[in-house]
């Protein structure tokens, strides 16, 4: 059944791409499914893409939980979600408007803020997001999130961003970031069944790419685990600004 949706040379790339992605999801905690939908889709149809990022992005959350401890997961629940709820109830709704809205807009429309505001703090220059604005700052941003976690299966960006604006330390950032991932990656999954985008011939292709995905986490918790605080905002603000550039890349060329 895999071989009817794609030839072997293309499963060896989306093999060695997931690998890739797995790799820096391990390290830094995100960006997985964005890696997997910037470059999977060069070569391969979009849709399946996003089918097939489902389960991984599942299966590697559920792994970032597990290894952040089940305390730090229950405390960043707790202290989240508002947020968790606005990204996860976007994600479901935004995902049944897949087949009709043009997704390039969207792609653009995040990647400018998220390059340029990832360039500003890498030089330099921190924006923060006072307690009384958080109420706020969770129903916007978990819009924004969400919205684009439907449409593309990508809500990593925007959700760092916020957790550097609030100075999230790196242990609790990992824990909040499975949390908010991994019950987002619930709601794509229930999204995309009831949308028809994972069905019972594209499931091939997201079950095939938990393999690499696995994989490459393993090699990235262990480059992660020797980040310090400084160095691991500064590698997560790269991996915005790449990911930013990407968003922005995929809104022009589609």
């Amino acid at each position: 059944m895999l071989l009817d949706l794609l030839p072997p040379d293309l499963l060896v790339f989306a093999f060695i791409l997931t690998c890739l992605a797995g790799f820096v999801k391990g390290a830094v905690g995100f960006a997985m499914p964005l890696i997997m939908i910037s470059t999977l889709s060069i070569l391969i149809d979009p849709r399946l893409v996003v089918a097939g990022i489902v389960l991984p992005i599942v299966m590697s959350n559920a792994l970032q939980v597990a290894r952040a401890g089940w305390t730090e997961a229950r405390a960043a629940l707790v202290e989240f979600w508002r947020y968790i709820f606005v990204v996860c109830v976007m994600i479901v709704v935004a995902a049944q408007f897949l087949t009709v809205v043009p997704v390039r807009v969207i792609y653009a429309a995040l990647g400018v803020p998220v390059a340029v505001l990832s360039v500003v703090q890498l030089i330099g220059w921190r924006f923060s997001i006072t307690p009384e604005r958080r109420g706020l700052a969770d129903l916007g941003i978990g819009v924004v999130a969400g919205g684009l976690g439907g449409f593309a299966g990508v809500w990593g960006p925007p959700t760092v961003l916020y957790l550097l604006a609030l100075d999230t330390p790196k242990h609790r950032q990992l824990a909040v970031q499975g949390v908010v991932y991994g019950l987002g990656s619930v709601a794509l999954l229930a999204g995309h069944l009831r949308s028809g985008i994972l069905n019972g011939e594209t499931v091939w292709f997201s079950l095939f790419l938990l393999v690499p995905a696995a994989l490459g986490m393993w090699i990235g918790w262990r480059a992660g685990d020797r980040l310090d605080q400084g160095k691991f905002r500064r590698a997560t603000l790269v991996v915005l600004i790449v990911a930013g550039l990407n968003l922005i890349r995929r809104g022009i060329t589609g």
